[in-house]
């Protein structure tokens, strides 16, 4: 019950001001408060590990901007844009292609995959992990990364593609 207290008395008396720099950086409401909100989180989470209770104030700040950071380059490396804005842009698929693909179908087809190309593919495109970062994790040259999710993905879309008609009637054929 005490953290609690201490938390509680925390956020009333940093709330304002952390909401004001942060409104400064974003120039929305709904960004600061995103931002404010996600500073006290860290600070739920980590806090405990400020050494000196006299720089809780600095603390504070230092992380709301360095969230504040984490977010433009995400907004820069996946950025937001309406279709309509961008629909020139987008390849034109085959009809064939614009068949739902089910989730599980995928997870299948991921689960088909030789390890090698697997793991490259589940860490760049379902934990958004960069290169370099999957060059560490698997301890392979950031080359061997991009060759490998190159061939992973050409291996997940020749399983997710439709059979193509001379494959069906091999198929049938006893």
């Amino acid at each position: 019950m005490g953290e609690d207290m201490q938390f509680d008395a925390l956020v009333e008396r940093f709330y304002r001001p952390l909401y004001q720099f942060a409104f400064s950086l974003t120039r929305t409401e709904t960004d600061a408060c995103d931002l404010t909100q996600q500073t006290f989180y860290v600070w739920a989470s980590k806090g405990h590990q400020l050494r000196d209770p006299s720089k809780v104030k600095s603390w504070l700040f230092t992380t709301l901007h360095r969230e504040f950071l984490n977010s433009k380059r995400r907004q820069e490396r996946f950025p937001h844009h309406e279709l309509s804005e961008v629909e020139f842009e987008l390849p034109s698929a085959a009809p064939s292609i614009r068949e739902p693909i089910d989730g599980q179908k995928v997870l299948e087809a991921l689960g088909e995959l030789g390890e090698a190309f697997r793991a490259p593919v589940i860490l760049f495109y379902l934990r958004d992990f960069s290169y370099k970062e999957i060059a560490e994790i698997l301890e392979i040259p950031i080359g061997t990364v991009k060759s490998r999710l190159a061939r992973g993905l050409i291996q997940l879309q020749d399983a997710l593609a439709p059979p193509k008609k001379a494959e069906l009637a091999f198929k049938k054929s006893p």
